[in-house]
């Protein structure tokens, strides 16, 4: 039976275009599309079960995989299946799960999958940008209970202009770059990276992709009614008590008010209002308790909340007692480390981060081997939260999917400021040692000053600052450097990173409907106040880039060399640089620029006496005589015929000096005139056209001696002989014939 095929298409202008198609593939799934743009396809999958799961959250899984076979490549490694998701992908998940979560209903709770796969790939086209559009066609296609249609774009600015879904060539000349979310009415995920731009430049992004994301909901939406929108499904709401939550309002709200207006540490705090809800629960009965007990704590945790917010709406006052634009107290600290080549520690308020700064050559690069990507990583950050910075225990798992994408905000935060001639790969790990609030934040700031510590000469320093704001449609409250409760409880929280100049990166997560963009700006203007403040802590503490690397780092010397002298330096099998390495104590690594035709040659080393042996030998490598000038030579070999010598400013060069130019006089013995080890000055003639060898001469230095005669040239054409010496005095002479007779 054919299927029916049911498609919409999106303009993106310049000729390019988005199609939507749904009816082929998957049709057992709730909800299915396959998304086009030129020869990218992606297919994605929704399912949701009938039945709800006894856990009090959404168990929503959004996975994104791009098959090599897409791009028609195998996996790489000894296994050849596609294993767990690379970090690309991870980062990919995230931007999808972070808009859709929220529009699930609070208290559905079925266990639900998104299913995205990159199923062909075209290297113009960024699959990342059109996933966020394949999840929700395909949930719009499904009896989901889903509050309304949302898509993703990216926008970029090259030369000036706003394009939506750039090329990965597009992306590579733009100024900024940043993932949307929105539904038709709400913007509500900005994640990106910018050159140094101001907050009216990134408002003026975002209201682009925005626009360009409401004709893709359009699309999904006729879509949706082509194919005949399914009534949405029936699940088991949460019980509702309206008695039981103004009881327990009227009995929390007060005491959690005075307690938040006290500005206590996060332990004190947290205690207290532990001491208040089990005073609530305390006051109900048994009987009470078995029959609504599974209610009392959500109803506190909702006041304890607007308790809260109304206490900052309407006296400006934070959990912790600060003012809405107050920073918490700044502590830092670099080289604290004395073996890592560079560190430091940032500290604010009841976070902390310990940096430290790896340098190596391009073999430490970070690969990226994707399907839709391959490439490598000068710089690189990674990030690692583990459970005691919050005080707890539990199991540890490998890097979670919030380690990696916080700690790809501090990266693209900082990468900007590295500068492109860096002879180093650079690594840069955080720590995060205490957390309540802005960890990936305090991780832009101790990477910062590790960079600058650890001798990488940054353009120019960069801090970071997690911003919040809390809304009741009348009143706002935008708050500067938010505490763990504050990210929990308020409307939008955004981390923003810069220098004195402007913006290098953002990541925004807003919560309510409708936020004004003159509302955004300002948030975006008191993050630009409060990220001054803090740079101004960092640069109290290093003011620039340590002019040099630490004694115990590596120094990094990079020399470029004809391709045709590549070999030479490796050596048969590697012998000769693996020897070089061994005898030096260096690192040298060898890579080939395809645009120049020429090899880029790294040495590593921490002893500059092993760096400039690795040099010399490269000088020697390179080093051509030029015809005409005099150069210092040793003896090294003795012949009977003459001298093998080499250039003293070029060792491993070596020439022969013929005994006839040795001296003016004719020479019966070498020894006569030079002897093993001596050191002397030659003259370079070039080839020898006659023997088509180097020839240097000791005697062209040297006066002639007085009466001295020349001897005439070899005449190799006198009489009786040819060119090469054999006698041709017999020219009618009969061809040989050696074949004897029978």
């Amino acid at each position: 039976m054919i299927p029916k095929v049911f498609k919409e298409v999106i303009d993106l202008g310049d000729g390019r275009e988005i199609s939507i198609e749904t009816g082929k593939l998957a049709k057992q799934a709730h909800g299915s599309v396959v998304v086009q743009s030129g020869n990218c396809m992606l297919l994605c999958t929704v399912v949701s079960n009938y039945k709800q799961a006894d856990v009090d959250f959404l168990p929503l899984t959004v996975d994104y995989r791009e098959k090599f076979a897409a791009a028609g490549r195998y996996p790489g490694g000894f296994f050849k299946r596609e294993a767990r998701p690379s970090d690309g992908e991870v980062l990919t998940m995230r931007l999808v799960d972070r808009v859709l979560r929220p529009l699930f209903p609070k208290d559905y709770h079925a266990e639900t999958q998104v299913m995205i796969q990159l199923m062909s790939h075209d290297e113009n086209v960024m699959p990342e940008a059109m996933a966020g559009l394949a999840a929700s066609a395909a949930i719009q296609l499904s009896d989901f209970p889903f509050e309304c249609a949302i898509s993703e774009a990216r926008v970029a600015r090259v030369n000036g202009e706003f394009v939506i879904n750039p090329t990965r060539a597009q992306l590579e000349e733009s100024d900024l770059e940043m993932m949307i979310g929105a539904s038709a009415d709400s913007v509500m995920m900005v994640e990106g990276e910018m050159d140094e731009i101001s907050e009216e430049e990134m408002a003026d992004a975002i209201k682009f992709a925005h626009e360009a994301i409401k004709v893709q909901i359009d699309a999904q939406l006729r879509l949706a009614e082509a194919v005949g929108k399914k009534a949405t499904r029936e699940y088991e709401t949460a019980e509702v008590n309206e008695e039981l939550q103004q009881k327990i309002h009227d009995l929390a709200y007060d005491k959690c008010y005075a307690i938040a207006k006290q500005g206590t540490s996060k332990a004190e705090r947290g205690a207290a209002f532990a001491e208040v809800k089990e005073a609530v629960i305390a006051s109900f009965t048994e009987e009470e308790m078995e029959e609504f007990g599974h209610l009392v704590s959500g109803y506190y945790s909702k006041a304890e909340k607007e308790a809260v917010r109304e206490l900052t709406l309407s006296e400006g006052i934070r959990l912790d007692g600060r003012k809405t634009d107050e920073i918490r107290p700044i502590w830092c600290e670099v080289d604290y480390l004395p073996s890592t080549h560079g560190s430091s520690i940032f500290s604010r308020g009841e976070t902390q981060a310990l940096a430290t700064v790896t340098l190596g050559t391009s073999r430490d690069a970070n690969k990226i081997d994707m399907p839709s990507y391959e490439g490598e990583e000068n710089f690189y950050l990674h990030y690692n939260f583990p459970p005691f910075c919050t005080g707890e225990a539990r199991p540890l798992r490998g890097t979670s999917r919030r380690e990696v994408g916080h700690g790809n905000l501090a990266q693209r935060g900082l990468k900007g400021m590295i500068p492109e001639d860096c002879p180093y790969t650079v690594r840069v790990v955080s720590e995060v040692l205490e957390s309540n609030g802005s960890s990936s934040m305090a991780t832009v700031c101790a990477g910062t000053m590790a960079l600058m510590d650890a001798g990488v000469q940054m353009t120019r320093p960069v801090s970071g600052i997690a911003m919040g704001l809390i809304s009741d449609g009348d009143r706002y409250a935008v708050l500067s450097d938010i505490l763990g409760d504050e990210d929990h409880l308020g409307d939008m929280d955004f981390k923003v990173t810069g220098t004195s100049k402007g913006i290098t990166a953002c990541q925004m997560d807003i919560k309510i409907k409708g936020l004004s963009y003159e509302i955004l700006v300002n948030a975006l203007k008191q993050a630009r106040d409060g990220r001054l403040h803090i740079l101004g802590k960092i640069t109290d503490t290093i003011a620039a880039p340590a002019e040099d690397v630490k004694p115990h780092s590596p120094k990094m010397v990079s020399r470029r060399i004809p391709n045709e002298f590549i070999g030479a330096l490796i050596g048969p099998g590697g012998k000769v640089i693996q020897e070089m390495q061994k005898e030096t104590g260096t690192t040298i690594v060898i890579n080939e620029d395809p645009v120049t035709e020429e090899g880029i040659v790294e040495i590593l080393g921490v002893g500059q006496e092993g760096i400039d042996t690795v040099i010399a030998k490269i000088d020697s490598l390179l080093f051509k005589p030029e015809k005409g000038s005099v150069y210092e030579v040793k003896v090294i070999k003795m012949l009977d015929f003459g001298a093998v010598v080499e250039y003293v400013d070029a060792p491993g060069n070596e020439v022969l000096l013929h005994v006839s130019e040795l001296a003016w006089e004719r020479t019966d013995n070498v020894t006569d005139i030079v002897n093993l080890g001596d050191v002397l000055d030659v003259k370079y003639f070039g080839l020898d056209p006659r023997t088509r060898k180097e020839k240097v001469s000791r005697k062209a230095l040297l006066p002639k001696p007085e009466g001295y005669v020349a001897k005439p040239p070899r005449d190799d054409n006198r009489k009786g002989r040819d060119n090469r010496g054999r006698d041709n005095r017999r020219d009618d002479r009969k061809p040989r014939n050696d074949k004897k007779e029978d």
